[in-house]
C-alpha cells in the first residue's frame, strides 16, 4: 500500500531591512566618527602653521640681529649718550633707539648717521616694527636719505649702551628683542588651546665698536 506524502513548500524567507532606530544609531556613530576626524585635521593644521610661522619668524629675526650687530660693530659717535657717563644710574643708557654715524668722508664734507628705532605697529596696542633710518647730518635741517622696516611683530626691544668712564667711547652695545610670531586669530586661538607653546621668540646678542674712525 501506497502512501501519499503531502510536500509541505515553504515559501522563500522575507528580506528584513534596517529600522529607523538603526539607521539613527548607525548616523550617530558616523557623524561622531567624522567630527572627531576633523577635530584632528584642525588642531594639525593650526599646530602646523603654528610652528612653521615661528620657525619662518625666528629665521628672519637672526638674520634681522646678524645686520643690527654688524652695523654697531662698525658704528662711532653712538646715541643717546649720557648726560652724566659716571653716573650709574645713567651708564649704561637703555633705550628702545639707537643711532650712530654710519659714514663719513671728510674731502667731500659727508656725514650720515644710521637710527635704529621701535614704531609702532599697524595694530592699535599691539607689536610694532623695529625701522631703519638714514639721516643727512650735515644738511642745515637733517634729511632722511633712507627708511624702511626691518622687521614687524616687535613686543620690545631694549639697546643697553655700556659707555667708557675714560674715553667716553661705546665699550659695548646689547640688543634684546622679544619678536611676536604671528598676531593672526588663528594663532591666538591656538595660544589659548595650548598654553605651554611659546608665542613669542627673545632673541638678546652684543656687539663691541670697532671704532674705524
Amino acid at each position: 500500500m501506497i502512501r501519499a506524502t503531502s510536500i509541505r513548500r515553504t515559501s522563500p524567507a522575507r528580506r528584513r531591512g534596517f529600522s529607523m532606530i538603526e539607521v539613527l544609531i548607525a548616523l550617530t556613530i558616523s557623524s561622531t566618527l567624522l567630527a572627531a576626524t576633523l577635530a584632528a585635521l584642525d588642531s594639525s593644521f593650526k599646530q602646523y602653521k603654528s610652528t612653521t610661522e615661528s620657525a619662518s619668524t625666528h629665521v628672519v629675526s637672526r638674520i634681522v640681529m646678524h645686520r643690527v650687530l654688524s652695523m654697531l660693530r662698525t658704528g662711532v659717535e653712538f646715541g643717546p649718550f649720557p648726560a652724566d657717563v659716571y653716573n650709574t644710574n645713567q651708564n649704561p643708557v637703555v633705550s628702545d633707539f639707537i643711532e650712530f654715524l654710519s659714514e663719513r668722508d671728510l674731502a667731500a664734507g659727508m656725514s650720515r648717521i644710521t637710527r635704529i628705532e621701535l614704531r609702532p605697529g599697524e595694530i592699535e596696542n599691539g607689536p610694532g616694527e623695529l625701522w631703519y633710518v638714514l639721516i643727512d647730518a650735515d644738511a642745515d635741517d637733517p634729511l632722511i636719505i633712507e627708511e624702511r622696516p626691518l622687521i614687524r611683530g616687535v613686543v620690545e626691544v631694549s639697546f643697553t649702551l655700556h659707555y667708557n668712564r675714560q674715553t667716553f667711547a661705546l665699550d659695548r652695545a646689547t640688543v634684546d628683542m622679544t619678536i611676536e610670531p604671528n598676531d593672526s586669530q588663528d594663532l591666538r586661538f591656538g595660544a589659548i588651546a595650548d598654553p605651554s607653546a611659546p608665542q613669542t621668540i627673545r632673541l638678546v646678542a652684543s656687539a663691541a665698536p670697532r671704532q674705524m674712525f
